[in-house]
């Protein structure tokens, strides 16, 4: 039998009052050692029996008087150590008055809130307590924008989306208004958080890190970029950015398919795994070749805030005419046909093409989406190698050739095998 249930609930829920308030002392005497000698708060004993009164008050009176009328007292107590605080030291921070009315109130937390609520109360107290500065060195990474863009993100995703019907307005084809924004909320969440992450948590990120979170942004953008800044870099690790950021893309494409259409995502998913394992094996080697060379930080433009409404205008547009399009080839032309837009699709920018198939519905089959979509990203792959061997320095040309054309062979064979064999 749990050993837990043997153990009184006041026991329990006071050890736990108890214990959470010496925690929070603790923390505090040492985020106050810095300031020794001017007025401090309190720490591990003060904080202590707080939450010791607290949990007396609320456990004498039923009616929670008492615990209110403490309340009451504490914030008056803790007032007038603000006003001495500030008077004498000039120092404007509550963040200890805060956390102590917190410790106060864990009392009430404890008895009525689930033991995983309570849990994470106490660890975000705590974390947000000792963040301070990595906080404060977060937030300063914020431009005068960085709001703006999060209301966007907000009214695309959260008010506009809920809004539409779902409901086709053309019979024959399943493309609906709210399909058609979900493609623009998934592909521009996808796009926002990598810029987040790179802006935000690896802001000097080498350019291994840069090239996977490009992938997942766009690969065919961040296969420009590195070979524009290819100069005076080591070949084959700007080869191997370039490389990983498309082993990136078979991963954003499963997963966009994963969420718009599970059958399809399970059909693809031994194909884009197969396509990604060795591009990544191709990545590695490329970077092992030459691990002395130091590569030099390069600025990425995509840093750039990625969401504009422009931007996904112009993708729900594309989105739009290639579903029409691919419903137009599919019926007048069937799986050749479908094959041929894929590959003249693949040159340009694939996701909004590749979403309105995984969005199609009955009217293409699972097998000629599979094909297509690989079709598209075979393509797609001789661009950024046309791109990468036009704009980067000669030293990358072998690399990337060898790279992308070997991943163009096994994408044919893939689609030979799934045409005439069924594989």
């Amino acid at each position: 039998m749990n050993i837990l249930q043997q153990i009184p609930e006041d026991l329990l829920n006071f050890t736990l009052v108890a214990l959470f308030s010496f925690l929070f002392g603790l923390e505090q005497r040492q985020h106050h050692q810095e300031y020794e000698g001017q007025a401090i708060f309190g720490t591990d004993r003060t904080f202590t029996l707080i939450g010791v009164l607290g949990f007396i008050l609320y456990y004498v009176d039923p009616g929670y008087r008492l615990f209110l009328f403490g309340a009451v007292i504490l914030g008056i107590l803790f007032s007038i150590f603000y006003w001495h605080k500030a008077a004498s030291v000039e120092k404007y921070g509550i963040t200890s008055i805060i956390v102590a009315l917190l410790t106060y109130f864990l009392t009430p937390l404890v008895y009525k809130a689930q033991p995983w609520l309570v849990m994470l109360v106490v660890v975000l107290i705590m974390i947000l307590v000792e963040s301070k500065e990595t906080l404060s060195t977060f937030s300063k990474r914020f431009d005068k924008y960085e709001f703006t863009t999060l209301a966007k993100f907000i009214i695309i995703a959260g008010v506009i989306l809920p809004l539409l019907p779902n409901k086709p307005l053309i019979q024959g084809l399943d493309i609906t208004p709210y399909k058609f924004w979900l493609a623009i909320v998934v592909v521009s969440t996808i796009s926002y958080l990598s810029y987040l992450i790179k802006k935000f948590i690896f802001p000097d990120a080498g350019i291994l890190l840069t090239a996977f979170l490009g992938g997942m942004y766009s690969s065919t953008a961040t296969t420009v970029i590195l070979a524009r800044k290819s100069k005076g870099q080591s070949p084959s690790q700007v080869s191997a950015g370039i490389v990983l950021a498309t082993s990136v893309m078979y991963v954003r494409v499963w997963i966009l398919a994963l969420i718009f259409n599970h059958q399809i995502a399970v059909a693809l998913l031994p194909y884009l795994a197969l396509l990604f394992v060795i591009s990544a094996l191709i990545s590695l080697y490329y970077m092992r070749k030459d691990l002395s060379h130091k590569v030099e930080h390069i600025e990425f433009e995509s840093d750039k805030n990625p969401l504009e409404f422009k931007t996904a205008l112009i993708f729900g547009v594309l989105f739009t005419f290639f579903a029409f399009l691919s419903h137009f080839v599919m019926v007048n032309f069937g799986d050749l046909g479908m094959g041929l837009l894929s590959l003249i699709v693949g040159v340009t920018d694939i996701d909004p093409y590749l979403l309105s198939l995984f969005q199609s519905g009955p009217s293409i089959a699972v097998t000629v989406v599979v094909i297509s979509t690989i079709l598209a990203t075979a393509s797609n792959n001789i661009a950024k190698m046309i791109y990468a061997i036009s704009l980067g320095v000669r030293e990358i040309r072998k690399f990337v050739i060898f790279a992308f054309l070997s991943l163009f062979v096994v994408s044919l064979i893939m689609v030979l095998l799934i045409y005439f064999f069924k594989f």
